[in-house]
């Protein structure tokens, strides 16, 4: 494991309605950990089938991950997310608009790119909100940094987009001087994309003044 994480494990208890989804929906939708250290691991075998792979890298309790699994049928969805409760969550949003094409995963984000997907083979990535790290001693925890960015760049397919959004100005001017400097990418700052909901990390920063930053970067 790495020792400079870009998340912190949060408290694990779940509610009732979390439990019931977990109970639900767990044993299919949702990759044990354990399950990645096994050689013949393959992520096709989880979702049945073959599609274009689209990878969330933190999707907190699940708001982008079900409105988007439901307009996109013809895509499978890998969620990254460290946090239980919020993979719980994520399964009951998944399960109310009766999407069957997303595998939950909370297995370290940056391993599972490096280790389990193989270059050129990302259709999307979705990166939205993604822990900020604001104090400047712990910037060094942030996702997008020019070492990450080389490594998630080669898992893209030739052609395929990095969305991102954030509601922190300074972490948005670093995703941008990041990316711009990275050859495997052409992009920068975008329009708001419309089709990604209102989740509540992005309702906290509206609520705070911060200005939401989208940003898309294609693979060249």
């Amino acid at each position: 494991m790495r020792e400079v994480l870009t998340y912190t494990r949060r408290g694990s208890r779940f509610t009732p309605k979390q439990q019931a989804a977990w109970d639900t929906y767990a044993e299919q939708w949702v990759i044990p950990d354990e399950a990645a250290d096994l050689p013949d691991f393959s992520f096709a075998e989880w979702f049945g089938r073959e599609a274009p792979l689209v990878v969330e890298i933190g999707g907190g309790v699940g708001e982008a991950t079900a409105a988007l699994a439901a307009t996109r049928p013809e895509v499978n969805i890998l969620a990254l997310e460290v946090w239980g409760p919020g993979v719980a969550e994520g399964l009951g949003r998944v399960g109310e608009v009766g999407a069957t094409n997303v595998r939950f995963s909370s297995v370290d984000a940056v391993w599972t790119l490096e280790h389990l997907i193989a270059p050129d083979s990302i259709s999307e990535l979705w990166t939205f909100f993604p822990d900020p790290w604001h104090k400047k001693r712990h910037h060094k925890r942030r996702l997008v940094n020019p070492e990450y960015a080389a490594m998630i760049a080669s898992r893209l397919a030739p052609g395929g987009l990095w969305r991102l959004a954030t509601d922190w100005a300074d972490y948005a001017e670093q995703m941008v001087e990041v990316l711009d400097a990275e050859p495997l990418l052409e992009g920068g700052v975008v329009e708001r994309w419309a089709e990604r909901p209102v989740t509540k990390f992005e309702r906290k920063g509206i609520a705070k003044d911060r200005v939401i930053t989208d940003l898309a970067y294609r693979r060249v």
